[in-house]
């Protein structure tokens, strides 16, 4: 029976503060988010990290603007449970980047991001592009993203190839269909990006497939949640809320425990010993975001 002393903490690794009307979210947001348009800051998530037994997490931007930095940095200052920031960086600008990495606050940061949306990133294979991500992984850095078209799954594991020391977070399950039930090409670019060891995977559920729900759907989780263990194993999967978006569906207890429980499920499905799967949903469940951002 493993030593429960010897635990990883339970750590939400992706969630979000905002004021709304502050930034500018449209990027992702539309006029179907009228349940989340309001302001969300510490106080409103703690209650909730409590009850869910989670011991820390890792706060996300969800703006592509220098401001959104200072933001997260405040955030970060005040809120004991946020043990890292993914703060914005314009990855695909080495100059703007630099100057960025020069100007804020980055005291708290275990990683960055910017939203890519479907670009097809081309540049990634940019020379200076590289040679900037080489700089981020001497830093200690880790890339989020989502690729979800074939072309930003090459384009990715091109650069995870190039830039070795590199650490990768694909976030979201990498938005797979989960509205209508679709497999591929999806289930290939899991395949694809898992065979990257320096690339890792959040068991969230994104804004594309809340906005498409009527309800919250945890009866589809587990077929998906299944294909990400078999593809990453437990040492890269990263279990993460995406709150306050998932307000739009569910509550967080509600989310936290469908995720948690499709892990486990998955876990069981495979075979895996009570004592091996345990320790695996631990790793899910904190162990692997304590590793992959260095918290």
């Amino acid at each position: 029976m493993p030593d429960p002393t010897n635990r990883p903490p339970v750590v939400d690794a992706h969630h979000h503060f905002w004021t709304y009307g502050e930034a500018d979210q449209s990027a992702w947001r539309t006029g179907a988010h009228g349940a989340i348009a309001r302001d969300y800051a510490p106080a409103d998530l703690a209650a909730d990290l409590a009850a869910a037994g989670v011991d820390a997490t890792v706060l996300m931007q969800s703006v592509d603007e220098p401001d959104e930095n200072d933001r997260l940095a405040a955030w970060a200052a005040q809120t004991a449970h946020v043990r890292g920031v993914v703060g914005w960086l314009p990855v695909l600008d080495p100059g703007a980047a630099r100057a960025e990495l020069a100007r804020a606050d980055t005291t708290a940061w275990c990683g960055v991001r910017t939203l890519v949306g479907r670009d097809p990133l081309e540049r990634l294979a940019d020379p200076g592009v590289r040679a900037l991500f080489a700089e981020l992984a001497e830093r200690g850095l880790v890339w989020d993203v989502v690729p979800i078209t074939p072309e930003q799954v090459r384009a990715v594991a091109g650069l995870a190839s190039a830039v070795p020391r590199l650490k990768v977070v694909v976030d979201h399950l990498a938005r797979p269909p989960l509205d209508t039930g679709g497999w591929e090409p999806w289930a290939s670019n899991v395949a694809a990006l898992a065979e990257l060891p320096g690339v890792a995977l959040k068991v969230s559920v994104g804004v594309d497939a809340l906005t498409a729900w009527d309800a919250w759907r945890a009866d589809v989780l587990p077929r998906y949640v299944g294909h990400v263990l078999d593809a990453f194993g437990a040492d890269r999967l990263l279990l993460a809320s995406n709150w306050p978006v998932v307000l739009l569906r569910a509550s967080y207890a509600q989310a936290w425990g469908d995720l948690r429980d499709a892990v486990a499920k998955a876990l069981a499905g495979g075979g895996t010993q009570d004592g091996d799967a345990e320790a695996a949903l631990a790793q899910v469940s904190g162990g692997t975001a304590v590793r992959w951002y260095g918290l």
